[in-house]
């Protein structure tokens, strides 16, 4: 379980770390695409951005404020047995520091992920989603930015997040239905 649902009042058993980065992991690979970056390099930094907290579990920022949790010291020991180890703690540490381009987009997907999830919580009547997408009570989920979309490095992820607000997540299949089956 993610962290966020304790404070979003909500339980969703589909909602943990592995379906969180593999979300991630392909709004990163088309945004690098978008933005003509390294795609292959977003997606793997994607996937293994949260790659600690399947032993740390995730923290929310309550939780952070009272508990250290020793991230690097983690990564290295989930990677340090495999080929390719000097690789994959390269780009864990260069997605840390937020310096380059890649790791920079890889951020903006963690943060869309989150606004996704919050407009289909919300869009299931999760009034705390809501207040989380707006920034504060009340209301419905206004054009404004609210805190993921501050900590956005990029126009296009901003745009994306605006756009999501705006409609409903069923939107993609509502043309999908037909009566007809394919022969």
């Amino acid at each position: 379980m993610r962290a966020h649902q304790q404070m979003l009042l909500a339980l969703d058993p589909t909602d943990n770390i592995a379906s969180h980065s593999f979300r991630v992991a392909f709004i990163g690979y088309f945004l690098a695409k978008e933005l003509g970056a390294d795609a292959d390099k977003v997606f793997k930094m994607c996937l293994l951005h949260d790659l600690e907290e399947v032993r740390t579990s995730d923290q929310n920022w309550v939780h952070k404020k009272y508990v250290k949790s020793y991230e690097a010291e983690v990564r290295r020991d989930q990677l340090e047995n495999l080929s390719h180890t000097d690789e994959l703690l390269e780009l864990s540490d260069e997605y840390e520091k937020r310096e380059t381009k890649e790791a920079k987009i890889t951020k903006d997907a963690d943060l869309l992920d989150q606004i996704f999830l919050l407009r289909e919580y919300a869009h299931q009547g999760n009034k705390e989603a809501v207040r989380w997408l707006k920034g504060e009570a009340g209301g419905d989920v206004p054009e404004e930015e609210n805190e993921q979309e501050k900590r956005m490095f990029t126009d296009l992820a901003r745009q994306i997040a605006t756009e999501a607000k705006k409609q409903e997540p069923s939107f993609w299949w509502e043309n999908a239905w037909t009566p007809e089956r394919r022969k």
